[in-house]
């Protein structure tokens, strides 16, 4: 039976083949097929629907139902029995399909007359592209063997989408890769780029997807597979860390796996090439994974879905390396990337686009260092993209612009225009002391994370560096950096600053940045957990090293140090004793001290806005820590979309916090900044400014614009229309505030 069966999804296959390999349009192949797989199958109706947009399906070809449906039918995704596998990606095996929940009958198809129905999805790698249906008069659900071979007939017609064979007239048989796209994600760093796609890793495109000599792909599979498990083996030999051990050993246990050899291998017995066979799999996983909440499997499946990608790769002998060009202007197309991966492009992209990825992931840190435009959770991106397309990207807005037509070229080009003109505007004003339009004195300074920022604090005017992340030297190795590795590196970042302030913020891990060599801990809520001190406190060898680094580097000259993401003093007061202990260890081994000494804490937890007086009395100089700070207040993770745009910084609750910060600290002499994304926007700086804080950090390029606008404000005036938004119970004074610079700014 299982020969027979093995024979059968052959001969389908072959006349699929051969109805793919002549001359035909479109719609004239489409309806060929339905014909062939409703005679092979012996089912009355087969019926094609794809996509014509994200939300709605068409009817593209029939055999069965009347003529004049087709193309005139359409259901919207979830609608019907058809939209409903469309929606979920499952196949529906039914005897009797108008029972079923979410039946629609269509009448002018005439299928009232059908009782059994059998859905499969048209799929290619998680991208969904249309829904493939036989139905009969007979009740009766269909065979494994025939719900296999339409699997089959669905995928070669996802693979034959992919490479252009059903193009036609009308929205759903449009050419694939050539209309225009609006991909909507997250901002993970601002600013505007138009340029032309790179993709990171071209996608493996499968062209011989049936064949007949069985015996020989099972050895092509074979032969690769050992392959495979060759590179894996010797990628294992070589790892000396055991974090990147347990990966590997991950890869290998699917690469050994023999229920997933014998799949492929009875994909290879029913007609598929070696290739078609891995990528079924592929794409069985793939679905597989979005079912799935479990964050462990989930991985899991991501490691076959990776294993998968370098099998085929050695089938069809197409690697990364394509031969294309990277174009001069390139936008990197990712599903996602690395930190080290990223630096190693450095700053000749124009902008970075992730199909997956966080505004807090090593990627959006490493982003904002380079001051490169990043949108992230841009769906289908990697499947909608192909290299050298031209794309426009808004990260302000986190909008990407794949293949625009000339009006969205248009706007764009104006908006960039613009922005350049603005900067003009700030270079005249780079050289001139912030004060404001009242006398109030503000000092800016800028946020950095890596050697190729420091030229930045001459061309953007910043007074210093407010905030200098020495975690990023951390994420981008393999291994822990040596000391004296780091000391060369604080030194040089010190000799570059020419004489202006650096605060260095000890470092900053755990949450979302999550060192490749340290074992990763598995935490419900990361963002709450062990984390920055807490980590350095815990592991006090890593702290003491990077304090010793930094002492080193300062060379006798002054040094400015930060610990991060400090809960209540006692903390405070054990990380300032293991600098007291470093300083003294220093002094024995008759290394030069530091001229002058400044230490000092974040303030990201309203705990400690609360410490007791003497903490205030003894810490040097305090950095509010606006991002974490403001999702800890409002109990809104930022890394969720749902809530993180929910609350204003402007919110009279949070301003009125952050005043009672500000006034401890004048009643103390404490020096106090404000560090995040929210310094580096013009409304929210000159509102900060109002209430109190008298320096800001930020990234080079908002201290322009923060500048020009504080320049023109009255701090005073503004902060009187602050008190009174506040005493007519206005939830934020983000209107009041706007009105105001409309009328007098």
């Amino acid at each position: 039976m299982a020969d027979r069966a093995e024979s059968e999804s052959r001969k389908l296959l072959g006349r699929l083949r051969d109805t793919m390999a002549e001359q035909a349009a479109g719609q004239e192949r489409l309806d060929k097929i339905t014909h062939l797989t409703a005679d092979s199958m012996g089912t009355e109706v087969c019926s094609i629907y794809l996509f014509r947009d994200d939300e709605t399906l068409e009817l593209c070809a029939s055999e069965g139902l009347k003529a004049e449906a087709v193309h005139q039918t359409r259901m919207k995704l979830g609608e019907g029995l058809v939209g409903r596998v469309a929606r979920t990606g499952q196949l529906m095996n039914t005897a009797d399909a108008p029972s079923q929940r979410g039946f629609r009958y269509m009448p002018e198809t005439g299928e009232e007359i059908y009782s059994s129905f059998l859905g499969v999805p048209i799929q290619r790698l998680g991208e969904k592209l249309g829904v493939l249906v036989v139905q009969s008069k007979t009740a009766r659900e269909y065979t494994s063997d025939e719900v296999y071979a339409l699997e089959v007939v669905a995928m070669v017609l996802a693979e034959m989408t992919e490479l252009g064979a059903f193009v036609g007239e009308g929205a759903a048989l449009s050419a694939r890769h050539t209309q225009p796209v609006l991909l909507r994600g997250t901002a993970g760093q601002e600013g505007t780029a138009e340029g032309h796609v790179w993709l990171h890793e071209p996608r493996v495109v499968v062209t011989n997807l049936v064949a007949d000599d069985p015996v020989k792909e099972n050895e092509r599979l074979s032969a690769a597979v050992e392959t495979l498990r060759v590179s894996v083996d010797d990628l294992l030999a070589g790892a000396a860390d055991p974090e990147q051990v347990q990966v590997l050993e991950a890869y290998r246990m699917f690469a050994n796996s023999k229920g997933w050899m014998r799949r492929m291998e009875e994909d290879i017995a029913r007609g598929l090439s070696a290739e078609a066979a891995v990528e079924k799999e592929q794409s069985s996983a793939r679905a597989r994974m979005s079912q799935v909440t479990d964050a462990y499997l989930r991985e899991r499946l991501q490691d076959l879905d990776d294993l998968s990608n370098r099998l085929l790769r050695i089938l069809t002998g197409q690697g990364k390396e394509t031969g294309a060009d990277m174009p001069r202007d390139p936008i990197l197309i990712a599903r996602n990337i690395g930190p080290g991966e990223l630096l190693e492009y450095g700053r000749s992209l124009k902008a970075i686009v992730l199909e997956e990825g966080s505004v807090g992931s090593h990627a959006a840190i490493v982003a904002r260092a380079l001051a490169i435009p990043l949108v992230v959770h841009a769906g289908r991106i990697t499947n909608e993209a192909l290299n050298g397309d031209h794309v426009m990207v808004d990260g302000d807005q986190g909008i990407v612009h794949l293949r625009p037509d000339e009006t969205v070229v248009s706007a764009f080009r104006d908006k960039i225009a613009m922005q350049a003109q603005a900067l003009e505007r700030y270079a005249s004003i780079r050289e001139t002391p912030c004060v404001a339009h009242c006398g109030s004195r503000i000092e800016l300074h800028m946020n950095a994370g890596l050697m190729a920022d420091l030229p930045s604090l001459v061309s953007s005017g910043a007074e210093g560096v407010g905030l200098f992340r020495t975690e990023l030297q951390f994420l981008v190795r393999n291994q822990m950096p040596r000391r004296t590795e780091l000391a060369v590196l604080y030194r040089r970042v010190l000799n570059s600053a020419k004489g202006k302030r650096v605060v260095f913020r000890t470092l900053d891990i755990g949450s979302d940045k999550v060192l490749p060599y340290m074992k990763p801990n598995d935490e419900p809520n990361p963002a709450l957990g062990w984390r920055a001190i807490r980590v350095g406190l815990d592991k006090p060898g890593i702290l003491r090293m990077q304090l010793q680094a930094l002492l080193r580097a300062a060379e006798g000259g002054p040094l400015t140090v930060m610990f991060p993401f400090v809960a209540q003093f006692e903390e405070y007061r054990q990380a300032r004793a293991e600098m007291d202990k470093a300083l003294e260890r220093e002094r024995i081994l008759g290394h030069p001290i530091p001229s002058s000494l400044s230490v000092g804490a974040m303030l990201e937890t309203p705990s400690l806005a609360f410490a007791p007086k003497k903490f205030f009395e003894e810490v040097e100089f305090l950095s509010i820590g606006g991002n974490d700070l403001k999702q800890f207040f409002f109990a809104a993770d930022r890394e969720n979309e749902r809530v993180r745009r929910r609350y204003d910084t402007l919110n009279v609750s949070f301003l009125s916090f952050l005043e009672s910060i500000v006034a401890r600290c004048r009643e103390t002499e404490t020096h106090l900044s404000f560090c995040g994304e929210d310094a580096g926007r013009p409304i929210e700086a000159i509102c900060l400014a109002a209430i109190g804080l008298r320096s800001l950090s930020m990234r080079p390029a908002s201290i322009g614009p923060v500048k020009h606008l504080m320049m023109r404000t009255n701090l005073k005036d503004l902060r009187e229309v602050i008190m009174n938004a506040k005493e007519r119970g206005d939830q934020s004074v983000r209107p009041a505030v706007m009105t105001y610079l409309r009328e007098r700014v």
